[in-house]
């Protein structure tokens, strides 16, 4: 089915259409769900609520880019706001635990190792986690990432910037990352999309 012919049958609420969109684009939207998730429940649950939106509100789609992005978009809100509505994101460290190292953004360790990345991503705390995923990987901008969160731009930058460092403490612990000899440590959130 193309996706024209899914998309016209969405439309007209055709359940074997929904269940083509959903069966396409559902891997990618999961993985997207379970960077912002604790655990694989939490994340098949915001990807539930996602799929929900995204049927209820297909008929706002207008053709004016790629509906995979459209989609992705949905669910990265509804994972905002699952985690607001629990109030999961008040989790955050002292800054003194994400002091230390100093960063730059120049390099990312191989692409081999991007599913390591992930998982050490996941590791931070749910703030920190949230804010990186947001502005590193899905492009926000730390005035539109402020917006949805209900926190000021310059909450959501120093989150970033702790949450950098404490990645890269992370990656070196896990040794993903070697640490060099000048403790400035290189490190890009470039990841593909997935």
């Amino acid at each position: 089915m193309t996706e024209e012919q899914m998309l016209a049958g969405c439309l007209r609420n055709d359940a074997a259409s929904q269940d083509a969109l959903y069966s396409r684009f559902s891997p990618r939207m999961l993985g997207v769900c379970y960077r912002f998730a604790k655990n694989r429940e939490d994340a098949e649950d915001m990807l539930q609520e996602g799929f929900i939106k995204v049927f209820c509100q297909i008929q706002q789609f207008r053709n004016e880019g790629a509906l995979e992005g459209w989609i992705r978009r949905i669910v990265v809100h509804t994972c905002i706001n699952v985690l607001k509505k629990n109030k999961k994101f008040s989790d955050s460290v002292d800054i003194v635990q994400a002091s230390g190292i100093s960063v730059r953004e120049e390099n990312i360790p191989s692409i081999m190792q991007a599913k390591e990345v992930v998982e050490c991503i996941r590791l931070l705390p749910l703030g920190y986690k949230t804010v990186l995923n947001l502005y590193a990987i899905e492009g926000y901008s730390h005035k539109e990432i402020g917006n949805m969160l209900d926190i000021e731009e310059s909450t959501s930058r120093s989150q970033y910037t702790r949450a950098k460092a404490m990645l890269e403490d992370v990656l070196i612990k896990k040794r993903i990352l070697l640490k060099p000899k000048d403790k400035a440590v290189t490190v890009k959130i470039a990841m593909a999309n997935n």
